[in-house]
């Protein structure tokens, strides 16, 4: 892994996503001023020496939220990820183990109708039956996340059911399942890595998309699509309301998805020989 560091891509993208968990985790103990109070008197004030990126429409604070919202998109990016993980991985590896089945048909297919639903449109049926919230936007996400990471494995594993290292294990009499968490996991736990920060990543965007459109986390919690969302109105006079949230997304993306690039690029021989 510290090979990593050594390559630029990954370094940057280290660094810029590093910015923002760490303004995350420190939100936990201490932000620049209050995220609930509302101060009418110090409305939109632009960026000053108090105030490091201004002011909303209500004088909160906005680099604060920026660093409250961190935390709410980078938690529901990391729950509903692992809820994908989870379920998708185990999944499409019991596909791979018993391909051709009536279990491995099931598996995919109820995959396949699942890529037919975005998150977004998964995010309104669930909001529609249970309100919107955080809550529910990680669930809409996680689900989304599923098929991804089953056909990921399942593809992976397949090749890998013919190599010389599963078959002596199963002349061994090990287990399909045995074989699959034991010989064939390990194998495929780059692939994983590189698929789970491209999907953080895009849990952010989706957490973001969410919120903008009020199916996301709800007032007043902060959250950055809100935040794009609650300045549409004011751009024109009050360009820093959009500017900020927006720029903490773009970079907070922008750096997983160098580090997903750097880490296919180190797990991929033959890639690092294309580009060489």
């Amino acid at each position: 892994m510290m090979r990593a560091f050594k390559m630029p891509g990954f370094l940057i993208g280290f660094i810029l996503a590093g910015i923002f968990v760490l303004a995350a985790a420190v939100s936990f103990f201490w932000t620049p001023d209050a995220v609930d109070t509302v101060d009418i008197v110090n409305k939109l004030h632009v960026p000053d020496a108090k105030n490091w990126f201004g002011t909303d429409h209500f004088g909160r604070d906005i680099f604060s939220m920026i660093m409250v919202g961190a935390r709410t998109s980078i938690a529901v990016a990391i729950v509903a990820v692992g809820i994908g993980m989870g379920l998708g991985v185990p999944l499409g590896l019991a596909a791979a183990a018993r391909k051709g089945s009536i279990l491995d048909e099931v598996i995919m297919r109820t995959n396949d109708l699942i890529f037919a639903f975005p998150a977004l449109l998964i995010a309104i049926m669930i909001t529609a039956a249970f309100g919107a919230s955080a809550v529910n936007a990680i669930i809409a996400i996680g689900i989304f996340n599923i098929p991804v990471f089953a056909r990921l494995s399942r593809g992976a594993a397949l090749s890998l059911w013919t190599r010389d290292f599963v078959l002596a294990a199963r002349v061994a009499g090990k287990s399909p399942a045995h074989i699959s968490f034991e010989h064939i996991l390990p194998n495929i736990l780059n692939l994983l890595i590189v698929q789970g920060t491209i999907q953080f990543s895009l849990g952010i965007l989706a957490e973001a998309a969410l919120s903008y459109v009020g199916l996301g986390a709800q007032p007043p919690t902060p959250s950055w699509g809100r935040m794009l969302a609650e300045s549409q109105t004011m751009v024109s006079f009050a360009p820093h309301l959009a500017l900020f949230p927006g720029m903490a997304i773009v970079l907070t993306v922008l750096g997983l998805n160098l580090m997903g690039d750097a880490l296919r690029d180190l797990f991929d021989p033959k890639i690092r020989r294309d580009r060489a």
